[in-house]
């Protein structure tokens, strides 16, 4: 993850420059705006990937020694069926026609997602006693 934090810091870096120099002679905010986002989403990436180094170190994959069998074994729980997905994508499809249709509408999709969302989130959360 070191790698790729650098790279990503890179790119910042570089969006930062640019933004500045962007900014200073062409006064366009519009521009301006995109690339400054741009130089945070790049070092929002970067933050990750040096968070994410620091908290575990050297990947396998990172080292000169690493194996491959060093990195087997169960990926993730991936959940078989659910129908939050369904109903987070339904609450969406209502919410964009509320947009155009009416506040009223556009609540009612926002509570369908808000729900879909809870839902998926507190799918296989186990409550304990």
């Amino acid at each position: 993850m070191k790698t790729e934090a650098i790279v990503f810091a890179g790119v910042a870096g570089f969006f930062l420059v640019t933004d500045v120099l962007y900014a200073v002679w062409s006064r366009d905010p519009t521009g301006t705006a995109a690339l400054t986002v741009s130089f945070l989403m790049a070092l929002l990436v970067a933050f990750f990937f040096a968070t994410s180094y620091r908290r575990k170190g050297l990947r396998p994959e990172d080292r000169g020694d690493g194996y491959i069998h060093e990195r087997s074994g169960p990926v993730d729980f991936f959940p078989p069926h659910s129908i939050w997905p369904s109903l987070t994508a339904a609450g969406t499809a209502v919410l964009a026609i509320g947009v155009v249709f009416g506040l009223w509408l556009f609540l009612i999709g926002l509570g369908l997602v808000l729900a879909g969302v809870f839902g998926m989130v507190f799918q296989y959360v186990r409550v304990q006693d």
